[in-house]
């Protein structure tokens, strides 16, 4: 028995639109089906349903996906694709513009905080930024 779980993002008619915003911004998704109320999506190797629910329900940020980047490339790179029409928020944050909320951080940032010495030292440093900087994190 294939017991798939995969997250359903409630939209006021905007799930197609969605969906392929979402796919032009991460390499390698796609639109995996689409009728007028419910479209199945890939990004990045993750399976997406976006359905079409009308004014019911909002999406808040008490659900965020988080993107772990290698380089402070790819850090830049999703956040301006992520923001652009949407808010920016602290700490790694930020909202796009269908209200979905993402954390967009280092991949170093778990070890960075683990190490008992410098933990502290990053963690000041990061509640400063919206928009993490590795070597600032590095530096701490």
């Amino acid at each position: 028995m294939k017991n798939l779980i995969y997250p359903c993002l409630w939209f006021d008619g905007q799930a197609r639109e969605a969906a392929e915003f979402y796919c032009s911004v991460f390499p390698g998704s796609a639109i995996l089906s689409s009728s007028p109320m419910v479209v199945q999506f890939s990004v990045n190797g993750n399976r997406f349903m976006g359905l079409n629910g009308g004014r019911m329900y909002q999406i808040t940020e008490g659900v965020s996906f988080v993107v772990e980047c290698e380089s402070q490339e790819e850090i830049d790179y999703y956040w301006e694709k992520l923001t652009e029409g949407g808010e920016e928020s602290m700490c790694g944050w930020l909202k796009d513009k269908y209200g979905v909320s993402w954390q967009i951080i280092p991949a170093i940032l778990y070890e960075l905080m683990d190490d008992p010495e410098r933990g502290p030292r990053v963690i000041e440093a990061f509640l400063k930024m919206r928009k993490f900087d590795i070597q600032t994190l590095l530096n701490a």
